[in-house]
């Protein structure tokens, strides 16, 4: 028997994975026993959860209570006998000194070690090693250093301990011809487990990634959806321990009903948004470019009504102003008028002594580096994780609002450069500066519905307030990366956040006359009592 193994993807509608899942090989399509093995696997990522979240948790039970399926994630075994890592160690010295091997030699050394595992069926044997030269083809191409990248010595210890622990016995126990080894993963992956499972996908086993968050860590190995599709529930929720257990609790119909309606009302689309609807969302900005008028119209409508307000299941882009108004108006009853009814927002956090922000000046060289991925950008994963993350007591959907926003901030960097600064110095600095922010203004990002009402700064800087330092331009730049309202006044006209941050950044408004040494005047006390019942 020398046939050949082929391993097709089942095409998959909808839900119909549900389904397939649970059939034999000779009952899903393509499916040949001829010439060559062909076989058709299901592999997917089931993101998000269902209007009703313990039908959900059934489900999983039932996979859990199904013969012949695997939950890899309630099961790890990452033990591994000396002698394995031992061959694996020799092997990583050997690829040290040569300063990286190529796939196929890496492959045959692992071979010679019997490290990769074995089938009793030639094709199958063949197809196992094929399948992991591909994975080793994945990293390289995913990671500039390829084997000499630092995560690579974990990934393959991890990769050949968890084919001896699992696979190994999985496959002497199946029928390759009848039906392969199925995976179910529950919950979030360590880089390691997301290639695991990428092997079996390749080698044939039905493999279903569950992530009730909607957390698509899969996507980084397969973003075209290749080798696995991906299906998506209406809704998410934080993740409940697997199911190994079945859940009793029983939603009644009206609980149903509620949140169908729930989904169509208050949907990305439905301009009728909950609040907090979209606090596990990324926020993104879109700045408005805008006349010295339309900013205090726009200043006072919530972020769903700005033009250019747009929400998906993952983003949410957040229409928001960055201004700098120079001078005061010939009407300055008008200028005052509307200067402390921007101020006068609850939403409002008015800042008139600089600098506003302590410049850190320590070497956050080793932080920035270790939060870089393999591009060169800030992983929010690593950045979240490191010990100087000082967010950790924030909501996880506010934390990673900010880890990507540094990311962001970090990647096009706008702070313009000083005494000579190169581009990664740049970054470095914004890196530095913006994970030591206030906590007044983390205060600020956590009072941020992000389609509701947008969290104003004011500043009021003049001859007479300080000196706006460049730790507070880095601040400002990370409070509009969020979408939050920037408004600075500047009677007298002098250079202030155009210092230190590039002007097509934030609009320019010229009023009619400079005023120097102007004090800020504080709304009546009849105007405060208004703002208090309104």
């Amino acid at each position: 028997m020398n046939q050949q193994v082929n391993i097709q993807r089942t095409p998959i509608k909808d839900d119909e994975w549900k389904q397939v899942i649970h059939q034999p090989l000779s009952e899903r399509t393509p499916y040949e026993t001829g010439g060559q093995l062909t076989i058709a696997n299901v592999a997917g990522r089931i993101l998000g959860t269902p209007h009703d979240e313990t039908d959900y948790y059934i489900g999983l039970h039932e996979l859990y209570e199904s013969p012949d399926v695997h939950v890899l994630s309630e099961t790890l075994d990452k033990t591994i006998d000396q002698k394995r890592f031992q061959a694996i160690q020799h092997i990583h010295m050997i690829n040290q000194k040569e300063k990286g091997l190529s796939v196929n030699r890496f492959a045959a050394f692992l071979d010679g070690e019997q490290l990769i595992v074995k089938h009793p069926h030639p094709g199958m044997h063949r197809h196992l090693r094929k399948a992991f030269i591909d994975v080793l083809k994945t990293f390289q191409s995913h990671h500039e250093q390829g084997f000499n990248h630092p995560d690579f010595r974990r990934i393959l210890l991890d990769l050949v301990k968890w084919m001896g622990n699992h696979l190994e016995p999985w496959l002497k126990d199946a029928d390759i011809e009848k039906g392969m080894p199925r995976v179910i993963w529950y919950g979030d992956a360590t880089k390691s487990q997301l290639y695991f499972l990428y092997y079996l996908m390749l080698i044939g086993c039905d493999v279903l990634i569950f992530h009730p968050e909607g957390k698509d860590q899969f996507n980084e190995i397969d973003p075209d959806q290749r080798f696995s599709f991906v299906y998506a529930y209406p809704g998410t929720s934080a993740p409940e321990p697997f199911p190994t257990e079945k859940p009793q609790r029983k939603s009644t119909v009206a609980y149903r009903s509620t949140k169908e309606l729930d989904s169509v009302l208050h949907n990305e689309e439905s301009m009728m948004y909950k609040p907090w609807q979209f606090r596990e969302h990324t926020p993104v900005s879109v700045t408005l470019k805008t006349t010295y008028d339309e900013l205090f119209l726009i200043a006072k409508e919530r972020a769903f009504i700005r033009p250019n307000f747009r929400a998906d299941n993952a983003t949410v882009e957040i229409p928001n102003l960055f201004a700098m108004i120079m001078g005061i108006t010939a009407n300055e009853k008008e200028y005052w008028d509307r200067l402390q009814t921007l101020t006068g927002y609850k939403e409002s956090h008015t800042i008139r002594r600089f600098p506003f922000t302590e410049e850190v000046k320590a070497n956050y060289q080793f932080h920035y580096s270790h939060a870089l991925d393999q591009t060169g950008q800030i992983d929010p994963v690593r950045l979240k994780e490191s010990n100087i993350w000082r967010c950790k007591h924030l909501p996880e959907g506010i934390q990673e609002g900010i880890a990507q926003a540094i990311s962001r901030l970090c990647k096009h960097a706008k702070l313009l450069p000083q005494n000579g600064e190169s581009e990664a110095d740049v970054k470095l600095y914004l890196f530095t500066q913006a994970v030591n922010l206030p906590s007044s203004l983390l205060n600020l990002i956590q009072t941020f519905d992000y389609a509701q009402t947008v969290p104003k700064l004011i500043l009021y800087h003049t001859e007479q307030t300080g000196a706006l330092s460049r730790s507070d331009a880095a601040a400002l730049l990370l409070l509009n990366e969020i979408g939050i309202d920037i408004i600075v006044y500047n009677p007298p006209g002098y250079k202030c956040i155009d210092h230190y941050i590039e002007d097509q950044q934030f609009d320019t408004h010229w009023l009619d006359e400079m005023s120097f040494n102007q004090e800020f005047k504080e709304p009546s006390i009849v105007r405060k009592f208004i703002n208090k019942i309104f």
